[in-house]
Protein backbone atom coordinates (compact mmCIF):
# COMPACT_ATOMS: atom_id res chain seq x y z
CA UNK A 1 0.00 0.00 0.00
CA UNK A 2 1.31 3.40 -0.95
CA UNK A 3 0.88 5.55 2.17
CA UNK A 4 0.87 8.69 0.02
CA UNK A 5 -2.44 7.64 -1.52
CA UNK A 6 -4.18 7.97 1.87
CA UNK A 7 -4.43 11.73 1.43
CA UNK A 8 -7.98 12.37 2.68
CA UNK A 9 -9.13 12.66 6.31
CA UNK A 10 -12.40 11.00 7.32
CA UNK A 11 -14.37 10.45 10.51
CA UNK A 12 -16.06 7.16 11.41
CA UNK A 13 -19.44 7.48 13.13
CA UNK A 14 -21.91 5.04 14.68
CA UNK A 15 -25.61 5.55 15.27
CA UNK A 16 -26.72 5.75 18.89
CA UNK A 17 -29.95 6.39 20.72
CA UNK A 18 -30.08 9.43 22.96
CA UNK A 19 -32.79 10.28 25.47
CA UNK A 20 -34.99 13.15 24.34
CA UNK A 21 -35.78 14.11 27.95
CA UNK A 22 -39.45 13.20 27.59
CA UNK A 23 -39.24 9.43 27.98
CA UNK A 24 -38.38 8.70 24.36
CA UNK A 25 -35.23 8.43 22.34
CA UNK A 26 -33.86 9.99 19.19
CA UNK A 27 -31.20 8.62 16.87
CA UNK A 28 -27.91 10.49 16.82
CA UNK A 29 -24.46 9.88 15.34
CA UNK A 30 -21.42 9.56 17.62
CA UNK A 31 -17.87 9.92 16.39
CA UNK A 32 -15.92 6.71 16.90
CA UNK A 33 -12.68 7.73 15.19
CA UNK A 34 -11.57 11.14 13.93
CA UNK A 35 -9.01 12.18 11.36
CA UNK A 36 -8.52 8.71 9.83
CA UNK A 37 -6.24 8.70 6.77
CA UNK A 38 -8.10 7.43 3.70
CA UNK A 39 -8.18 7.24 -0.08
CA UNK A 40 -11.54 7.68 -1.81
CA UNK A 41 -12.41 6.57 -5.33
CA UNK A 42 -15.79 6.83 -7.08
CA UNK A 43 -16.81 3.41 -8.40
CA UNK A 44 -20.17 3.91 -10.08
CA UNK A 45 -23.13 6.24 -10.39
CA UNK A 46 -26.74 5.55 -11.31
CA UNK A 47 -29.73 7.76 -11.78
CA UNK A 48 -33.35 6.70 -11.27
CA UNK A 49 -36.67 8.44 -11.77
CA UNK A 50 -38.76 7.76 -8.70
CA UNK A 51 -41.97 9.36 -7.49
CA UNK A 52 -41.87 12.41 -9.74
CA UNK A 53 -38.19 13.06 -8.98
CA UNK A 54 -34.75 11.92 -9.90
CA UNK A 55 -32.60 9.94 -7.47
CA UNK A 56 -28.83 9.66 -7.87
CA UNK A 57 -26.81 6.89 -6.21
CA UNK A 58 -23.03 7.16 -6.16
CA UNK A 59 -20.86 4.28 -4.96
CA UNK A 60 -17.35 4.74 -3.62
CA UNK A 61 -14.43 2.61 -2.51
CA UNK A 62 -12.71 4.01 0.56
CA UNK A 63 -9.37 2.55 1.66
CA UNK A 64 -7.97 2.94 5.18
CA UNK A 65 -5.44 1.15 7.33
CA UNK A 66 -6.95 -2.03 8.79
CA UNK A 67 -9.22 -1.68 11.82
CA UNK A 68 -11.13 -4.56 13.40
CA UNK A 69 -13.75 -2.40 15.13
CA UNK A 70 -15.63 -1.02 12.09
CA UNK A 71 -19.20 -2.24 11.48
CA UNK A 72 -21.44 -1.98 8.42
CA UNK A 73 -23.96 -0.07 10.54
CA UNK A 74 -21.51 2.84 10.81
CA UNK A 75 -21.11 5.72 8.38
CA UNK A 76 -18.23 7.79 7.11
CA UNK A 77 -18.06 11.57 7.15
CA UNK A 78 -15.77 13.32 4.68
CA UNK A 79 -15.97 17.12 4.89
CA UNK A 80 -19.71 17.83 4.43
CA UNK A 81 -20.47 14.47 2.74
CA UNK A 82 -21.71 11.24 4.34
CA UNK A 83 -21.26 7.67 3.12
CA UNK A 84 -23.25 4.64 4.29
CA UNK A 85 -21.05 1.55 4.60
CA UNK A 86 -22.24 -1.32 2.41
CA UNK A 87 -19.43 -3.84 2.89
CA UNK A 88 -15.98 -4.24 4.40
CA UNK A 89 -13.23 -6.03 2.48
CA UNK A 90 -9.94 -7.23 3.99
CA UNK A 91 -7.86 -7.88 0.81
CA UNK A 92 -6.03 -11.23 0.92
CA UNK A 93 -7.02 -11.54 4.60
CA UNK A 94 -3.76 -9.79 5.52
CA UNK A 95 -5.27 -7.28 7.98
CA UNK A 96 -3.11 -4.47 6.59
CA UNK A 97 -5.66 -2.40 4.68
CA UNK A 98 -9.43 -2.25 4.66
CA UNK A 99 -11.47 -1.48 1.55
CA UNK A 100 -14.88 -0.08 2.38
CA UNK A 101 -17.59 -0.15 -0.25
CA UNK A 102 -19.97 2.71 0.49
CA UNK A 103 -22.79 4.65 -1.08
CA UNK A 104 -23.14 8.37 -0.71
CA UNK A 105 -26.03 9.28 1.56
CA UNK A 106 -28.53 11.73 0.11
Amino acid sequence: MNIGSLNKRINLECETRVSDGMGGTINSWREMAADVAAAIWPVSASERVQQMGTTMTISHRIRIRYRSDIRTSWRIKFKDRYFDIVSLINPNMESRILDIMAKEAA
